[in-house]
């Protein structure tokens, strides 16, 4: 494992993060065991960054539980609180509690804003007194380090920066989102300002991964059969010295072996001009066949009115890249035809609420209506109808 210096602290932080918004489970449940597996092999792997949410359902328990029996203090917990419910200032200290004793801990080493957007939330969170009960905690050593994951446009990241005297912060950041959100010239401006920059998505929720159009995939074999598309997204990133930690959202024991493999060979400034033709024709592939750019983070769930919006965009994409019967196919399976409800995009009643919560700012309720169009043909609720009263007869069968 490779390992990056804070510039603010010191730390010696691995180059790549463990980011712990998709632990291994089924239907939002999350399997202890198998989570704890995956972050105690992490740590023997020489993974030393942990970066979890308040809004993780289940992870910062999940990661405590992984920690106990003398791990804690090997590594460094990067832990998020949501401004949106700081309501006043006694919300900070009820929330940073909550947190500590889901992680059963009692100070968390990289404390985060999370999904700060523009310098107007940031400057309502300091007139309930965010600035002072920072300084608190940090001079009682609750928290170590404070910083900022960033969701808004390339304009607000800069006024963001010099809005406090932050330690380090988060961004979205790969070869499709090179220009977009704080993009490069984010990166290199926190990393004047000498803070320690912390990657996410850089795999897009493994749409870069597992999810390429083909015609991106010939691009990367032809340039280098023997790389994978994962490794291709880590390699980009890890190219650059001023990415401090590189986070993952990883699942499976395979992927976390995939990734720590990379991570001892990926060294600054090892990719060639060829290879950085290969990343310039694959990303122009991936704009022209993935429709809608979502990264399945799930920020704008619950949808009121039961629609599953990642699924019917991943559904959607997988249309425009594999064809329409691949993708019709999977949207009759992942909405309703095998689903005790229905969660399709013809559901939605454009409350709105979505759009306000999404990081990616996509304009959801016209891309569902977009999807409803071109997934949801005349006979589509007829189909779902009778093949959920098969699935349903099939099963009594079954029981019989």
């Amino acid at each position: 494992m490779q390992y990056r210096i804070d510039p603010k602290t010191g730390n010696r932080l691995s180059v790549l993060g463990f980011g712990c918004m998709r632990l291994p489970g089924k239907r939002g449940a999350i399997d202890q065991d198998k989570s704890t597996a995956l972050i105690r092999r992490a740590i023997e792997d020489g993974v030393n960054y942990f970066d979890t949410a308040y809004m993780y359902a289940g992870s910062e328990e999940a990661l405590g539980r992984a920690l106990q029996g003398g791990l804690r203090e090997q590594i460094y917990i990067a832990d998020k609180m949501p401004p949106p419910l700081c309501r006043s200032a006694s919300d900070f200290d009820k929330l940073l509690h909550k947190m500590l004793g889901r992680l059963g801990t009692d100070y968390i080493d990289y404390f985060l804003i999370h999904m700060l957007t523009d310098v107007e939330t940031w400057k309502r969170l300091c007139r309930l007194g965010i600035e002072e009960w920072i300084q608190v905690q940090k001079q009682a050593g609750r928290i170590r380090s404070i910083g900022f994951s960033y969701h808004g446009g390339r304009e607000e990241f800069p006024k963001l920066l010099d809005a406090y005297n932050w330690d380090f912060c988060q961004i979205q950041y790969n070869y499709i989102d090179e220009n977009n959100q704080a993009g490069r010239s984010g990166l290199q401006k926190a990393s004047e300002k000498g803070l320690p920059v912390m990657i996410m998505e850089p795999l897009l929720g493994g749409r870069l991964a597992d999810s390429l159009p083909p015609a991106a995939e010939e691009i990367f074999q032809a340039a280098n059969p023997s790389i994978t598309p994962a490794e291709w997204g880590l390699r980009w990133i890890w190219d650059q010295p001023q990415a401090t930690v590189v986070l993952s959202g990883m699942s499976t024991q395979e992927q976390l072996l995939e990734n720590t493999a990379v991570a001892e060979i990926a060294l600054p400034g090892s990719i060639g001009e060829d290879e950085r033709r290969a990343y310039e024709e694959v990303a122009k592939a991936f704009r022209s066949a993935f429709k809608i750019r979502c990264t399945a983070c799930g920020y704008c769930m619950p949808c009121p009115y039961g629609v599953d919006i990642p699924s019917c965009f991943a559904a959607y994409n997988t249309a425009a890249s594999m064809g329409k019967k691949v993708g019709r196919s999977q949207y009759m399976n992942i909405t309703g035809a095998f689903r005790p409800s229905h969660h399709y995009a013809s559901l939605c009643r454009e409350c709105g609420g979505c759009e306000k919560r999404c990081p990616q700012k996509i304009q959801i309720r016209a891309e569902l209506k977009k999807v409803a169009g071109k997934m949801e043909p005349f006979w589509f609720r007829p189909a779902m109808a009778f093949t959920r009263a098969f699935s349903k007869k099939g099963a009594s069968r079954r029981s019989q």
